[in-house]
């Protein structure tokens, strides 16, 4: 269920066929209807991008309020188990690091990030109220940086900007120093933490990410050389509230669930190329049929 507003449908064609998948395009803030049983209501709604902070503020908001509250009920009318995708920005920018869950955060709540920051706290509060009041079976995965194929091209985001840029021969923008650090966790682990999270029936916000932190200079340079580009790398202002540190202590994951990312983020990278590679040949068609 999605209502496209960054998603893309082409992601998922290959699915379209399968026994057993659908797909119903829908904004989750309006009222959810799903016939028949359910066993578990994934809830990972909304604009993610740093970028989506300014273009789609009011809906970032609703979707963690309103869209979070519904698909609670949806949960809690079929018995079904609850899985809020939650994120590493409710540490905001923190003070401690690495980041364990009993971290409170610092985050600026009428700062442009404050948006997602705040929708997520929001809708970790209201998960919990949920499982606490109603009795439903509830997980909270804190998401941290998550990298792969099906990216959008203009997602915003450090990686996918790094790739489109360096493909491009363009110049990798970098924002401040270039100091600043952050983990970068390939897809498919995360998918196996988020499967290992919903059958574990652990309750309480639990960190998903790669451990290995780098600086965004050092993960430029390194998709530059990936892509054999001569782009430069360059620096510009760094935006207000943006963390300077962000890297996850999966101490409670590991003894939880028994998990921890094995893709290193060298080869998650090699696996993304292709990707992007595919993506600007898509451009370079479009432009040249002009």
């Amino acid at each position: 269920m999605d209502n496209l507003l960054t998603g893309r449908l082409e992601n998922v064609e290959d699915l379209f066929g399968r026994d057993g998948f659908s797909f119903v395009e829908q904004d989750v803030t309006e009222f959810i209807h799903v016939p028949g049983p359910l066993d578990a209501v994934l809830h990972f709604a909304s604009p993610a991008s740093p970028a989506d902070f300014e273009r789609f503020p009011i809906q970032i908001l609703k979707v963690g309020a309103l869209g979070t509250h519904n698909a609670l009920g949806l949960a809690k009318a079929k018995c079904a188990v609850f899985l809020l995708a939650s994120t590493s920005e409710c540490y905001g920018d923190p003070e401690l690091n690495p980041q364990p869950e009993s971290y409170r955060g610092n985050v600026n709540p009428i700062g442009i990030r404050g948006v997602y920051d705040e929708a997520k706290r929001f809708a970790e509060a209201m998960t919990m109220a949920y499982h606490r009041y109603h009795g439903v079976s509830t997980r909270i995965a804190r998401i941290f940086n998550t990298y792969g194929p099906y990216m959008r091209p203009d997602d915003g985001r450090a990686i996918p900007a790094f790739f489109m840029q360096a493909l491009q021969g363009k110049d990798l923008t970098v924002f401040g120093d270039g100091s600043q650090t952050r983990t970068v966790n390939y897809i498919s682990d995360l998918v196996d933490g988020i499967l290992y999270l919903l059958g574990s029936g652990y309750f309480e916000p639990l960190n998903l990410g790669n451990p290995h932190e780098l600086s965004i200079r050092e993960l430029a340079e390194q998709i530059r050389d990936l892509c054999k580009s001569e782009s430069e790398v360059v620096y510009r202002e760094l935006p207000p509230d943006d963390p300077k540190v962000r890297c996850p202590d999966i101490s409670r994951a590991r003894e939880v669930l028994s998990w921890e990312p094995k893709v290193a983020p060298d080869e998650g990278l090699r696996l993304t190329l292709q990707y992007f590679e595919a993506e600007v040949a898509k451009l370079r068609e479009a432009a040249s049929d002009r």
